[in-house]
């Protein structure tokens, strides 16, 4: 004879599950009608554009190669530009611009809970805490993922209208190169995004955890990658940092470091930048769920 089932403990999972849809539903609509996520978006989009295209048709109309692209030919420059380059310009601002946007963005989302008083509130009277910032950074990795399509289709739309205004033929890029981009891009993002996120949970706040953010990507780790080069420990280290992984994954990608783009690098191989960046995205949203968990609301 089978043993009594516990209601209260066998609807503890539905519960859960159901706290973190809700939870889910909940930010998204927050972050929808959140002007700052859209600035950001809006952000990208612009350095995107002007990195991607603007300077190179500059640079292309004018016959000067002066600015940022010396020693590269007209027709070079015109073949960046064309639809089959698309992976490239995808993911070649990611490590550095993108990825300190979504750190932005992340921190600001988990910060401005504490900040406005919504996550005591929430904690108090709603679904686990569990639930809670689960479905909150599942609602950031769904605007990660959107943010990520925008940019291809973004991208794809300026290539072509390049090319018709070039008059070139239009050349689609292989799927695989899109598919390997669009991963990457991905892990580089949501890692970038995660660990803002998990910034703004320390801080409780969003300002500084933003401040720390910016402080760490742009200036930390390059300081650290110049001492490197003199101190085998300290190089051994950077392998292991986000900003490190990241930009050698995009490099990777792109077969080259050369070219001067911030943020690409060639410091670990692509296989091993993918495993580093990868370990990030399942360990932050850890740390930060933990951390939530393990302390006082107040």
């Amino acid at each position: 004879m089978s043993a009594p089932t516990n209601p209260a403990t066998s609807s503890h999972p539905t519960r859960s599950i159901n706290g973190l849809v809700t939870s889910t539903r909940a930010e998204l609509l927050r972050l929808r009608r959140w002007p700052a996520v859209w600035v950001t978006v809006g952000a990208w989009l612009a350095l995107s554009l002007m990195f991607g295209y603007v300077f190179n048709y500059v640079s292309y109309t004018s016959g000067s190669n002066d600015f940022s692209n010396e020693g590269t030919t007209k027709a070079m420059l015109l073949a960046q530009m064309m639809p089959s380059n698309v992976p490239d310009v995808l993911v070649q601002g990611m490590p550095m611009f993108g990825g300190t946007l979504l750190m932005v963005l992340g921190a600001i989302v988990a910060g401005n809970g504490y900040g406005w008083g919504t996550w005591k509130t929430i904690f108090t009277q709603g679904p686990s805490r569990l639930s809670v910032v689960g479905g909150s950074m599942a609602a950031l990795t769904v605007f990660v993922v959107g943010i990520l399509v925008l940019s291809l289709l973004f991208d794809l739309a300026c290539s072509l209208a390049i090319a018709g205004i070039e008059s070139q033929a239009v050349t689609w890029p292989a799927f695989g190169d899109v598919a390997t981009s669009v991963g990457a891009g991905f892990l580089v993002l949501e890692m970038w995004a995660l660990a803002g996120y998990l910034l703004g949970t320390v801080a409780r706040g969003p300002a500084l955890s933003v401040g720390l953010g910016l402080v760490w990507a742009l200036v930390v780790e390059n300081l650290l990658r110049g001492v490197g080069q003199l101190l085998d420990p300290v190089e051994a280290f950077t392998h292991v940092l986000p900003g490190t992984a990241a930009g050698s994954l995009v490099g990777a990608i792109m077969g080259t470091s050369d070219d001067g783009t911030p943020g690409v690098l060639d410091v670990i191989s692509g296989t091993r930048a993918t495993w580093t960046v990868a370990a990030y995205v399942v360990v932050l949203p850890l740390l930060a769920g933990w951390l939530v968990r393990r302390r006082d609301v107040s």
